[in-house]
């Protein structure tokens, strides 16, 4: 690219990693709000939640997708003409901050998709994988350094680096779960959505199902919840 400029691209992979470090993030407006996520706890939440979506929909068919959870780190990625434009923390919701370069250096994020999709922003949770954040916490014993509580403490120290070259040796990892705009008007469902994303080359839950009642549903939660600690993220 040094000997050829006319070859050179913002989303080369030599572009994974920026050059110099920066001197403070810049703050993102969010055209579409990063809304926290409601929790509930028991079986007894999840019927009285189903009970007000019946009643909201007026008689109306729908279905649930239960996905996992991966607690990590929530960041809005944007896409314009099929190539990665910027990407950004959630913030409060409405103002985040501009995390483009330390972004770039995660491999599941694809810098060009295969479809020259107009406009497009996801929403994702970068997280750091459990050997990864083993290795870590390793490497800072031996250097003396002070050790990181979890892996999502530890995402989200590294996706706050200034310099992108440290973000780089963490290994992070990412789960797209939502699709906050798009100009595709073919995506009716969140399904559709996921499915659509997987196919961008976007990593998406790698398990997940649809139910449309409300019990099978909560077996479902259940039995993720059962295999928590096995899971191999």
């Amino acid at each position: 690219e040094n000997e050829n400029p006319q070859f050179a691209d913002e989303n080369s992979p030599t572009k994974r990693v920026g050059g110099k470090p920066l001197k403070e993030f810049q703050q993102v407006q969010h055209t579409v709000p990063m809304q926290s996520l409601g929790d509930v706890f028991s079986r007894e939440e999840i019927i009285e939640f189903d009970k007000r979506v019946a009643q909201g929909l007026d008689g109306q068919p729908y279905e649930y997708v239960v996905e996992m959870k991966i607690d990590g780190l929530s960041v809005s990625l944007e896409y314009e003409k099929g190539r990665f434009l910027k990407g950004s923390t959630r913030g409060d919701g409405n103002v985040g901050e501009d995390i483009t370069e330390n972004l770039k250096t995660i491999k599941a994020i694809p810098l060009v998709l295969p479809e020259e999709v107009e406009h497009l922003e996801v929403r994702g949770e970068v997280y750091m994988p459990r050997a990864a954040f083993d290795s870590l916490n390793e490497e800072r014993k031996k250097a003396g350094e002070p050790l990181f509580a979890n892996p999502r403490n530890a995402a989200a120290g590294s996706l706050r680096q200034l310099d992108s070259k440290i973000t780089a040796k963490r290994n992070l990892c990412i789960f797209v779960f939502n699709i906050q705009q798009t100009s595709n008007t073919e995506v009716k469902t969140h399904t559709d959505g996921l499915n659509w994303l997987r196919d961008l080359g976007f990593k998406v839950s790698p398990r997940r199902s649809v139910f449309g009642d409300v019990e099978k549903a909560y077996d479902e939660i259940q039995a993720i919840g059962s295999e928590r600690k096995d899971l191999p993220l």
